[in-house]
């Protein structure tokens, strides 16, 4: 008998393949898709595993992450992320450079991160560097020990050991991303004064008005103007603001170096419904108006959207301030690793969009943004057998009892969501079965090759 682990094939009705869903069973070997054979093939010897109505999609693939390993895992921390990530269809996350202590601003914070994922990596995992104003002169060497791109930020990061740059930090950087095409990563906010004054800090909409619009647009046009000088890589991160829409688009049409995110919060959740003295929502930038978010929901459906990432940003209930109900004093971040199909499925259904729309938004789409789309993000010959077996129409609850986040506090507790998760394999390991952790750190650790100016 063959090695069980080694070989299988896998069939479904429903494989995702070449953006559209066909009967095919893909027979899985040495780690890789060795072959797709359409429609049903039993071959002697070979475990056979026929997953019914279920449908088979690549390995989601998350390109913004905090985990906050080593110093503050606390908050949370790889064996937790990694492990809500495989229950979520994630097989590949990348890991933002802050929250974690020391942040990652030069190549020895990034070998003490790399040393502290050893032996919990459930999930494929590659890291970001970060740019801050005293460390210009790290950048290179992060690029070439191997981060996939270098974060910053405009305004104060919430971690004072990691700094928001200015235009001329960025622009002492740039040749260096130029010139190994290396993208940067940008939260656009630029902070002002011309907000209203706070009066109760545990108002939602005093804290939504705190954080207008005009400091993400003013930020991007900031962005767009560095991006379009040095010809480099930009990507905005977390895209809120729906007045941000035109500025990025009309500059997507000069240049393919313009890439855009934005995450499930911002799609499933608005400001009206929010309600006060409720931190577990807060975010930065924030979750804004619904009839902002119906904005978004236009972009998203007309490919406005590069991918979508969770930006999940779990911190323990205290720093929260769960219990005190204030917005201004509490960690903005939201818990929701382990759940972004289904978020995005259940309101997408509402919307209009399709499987077929959505699915590479969480795989071909940022598989390219990384680099990776040539292992990664389909089901292709060849490929890393990194695949995603989900029912859409399974419906379940979100129930502490199933979340695998180091803290289980999130605005997605006991919201009914459609799009289960039945199976994820890494690696072609069958790290989820049945919904439930099968078999554990299968996941590698991710370096980006650089090459120069490619």
């Amino acid at each position: 008998m063959r090695n069980k682990m080694a070989e299988f094939l896998l069939y479904s009705k429903y494989c995702f393949i070449n953006n559209q869903f066909i009967e095919a069973t893909l027979h899985i070997k040495d780690k890789k898709i060795f072959k797709i054979n359409f429609g049903r093939k039993e071959i002697t010897e070979i475990p056979f595993l026929d997953v019914e109505n279920s449908h088979i999609i690549p390995g989601i693939i998350d390109a913004h992450v905090h985990i906050n390993e080593p110093g503050r895992t606390h908050w949370e921390g790889f064996e937790a992320a990694t492990k809500a990530a495989a229950l979520g269809g994630i097989t590949t996350l990348i890991e933002m450079p802050l929250n974690a202590t020391p942040v990652t601003t030069d190549v020895a914070s990034f070998e003490l991160k790399t040393a502290a994922s050893k032996n919990k990596l459930h999930v494929h995992c590659g890291f970001y560097g970060g740019i801050i104003p005293e460390n210009s002169n790290d950048i290179e060497d992060l690029i070439k020990a191997g981060v996939f791109g270098i974060k910053g930020f405009l305004t104060h990061s919430g971690i004072d050991d990691f700094p928001n740059t200015t235009k001329e930090d960025l622009e002492k950087i740039a040749p260096i991303l130029k010139k190994y095409n290396c993208p940067l990563l940008l939260h656009c906010e630029l902070t002002d004064d011309n907000v209203p004054k706070v009066i109760n800090q545990k108002s939602y909409q005093e804290y939504l008005h705190s954080r207008p619009q005009h400091w993400e647009t003013n930020a991007i046009d900031l962005a767009l103007e560095i991006q379009e000088k040095y010809d480099i890589k930009v990507h905005i991160v977390h895209l809120s603001a729906s007045e941000g829409i035109e500025r990025i688009q009309k500059r997507k049409q000069q240049t393919s170096k313009l890439t855009v995110e934005t995450c499930p919060h911002y799609l499933y959740f608005d400001a009206e419904s929010i309600p006060d003295a409720s931190p577990i929502y807060k975010c930065a930038p924030p979750i804004r108006e619904k009839k902002n978010n119906d904005l978004l929901w236009k972009s998203v459906l007309n490919d406005g959207f590069n991918f979508l990432g969770s930006d999940h940003s779990p911190a323990p209930s205290a720093i929260k301030k769960l219990k005190e109900g204030n917005f201004f004093d509490a960690w903005g971040g939201i818990a929701g690793l382990q759940f972004t199909l289904p978020v995005l499925l259940t309101e997408g259904k509402k919307r209009g969009l399709a499987l077929e729309k959505l699915i590479p938004m969480l795989t071909e789409n940022p598989a390219k943004f990384l680099g990776l789309e040539h292992q990664k993000g389909m089901i292709k010959e060849g490929f890393d057998a990194d695949i995603c077996v989900f029912n859409p129409a399974d419906e379940f609850t979100v129930l502490e009892s199933i979340i695998a986040h180091k803290h289980k506090a999130t605005p997605y507790l006991n919201h009914k969501l459609k799009g289960k998760i039945i199976h994820t394999f890494v690696n072609g390991v069958l790290v989820v079965k049945e919904s439930r952790i099968n078999k554990l750190k299968a996941g590698n650790l991710l370096l980006k090759k650089q090459n120069i100016g490619t």
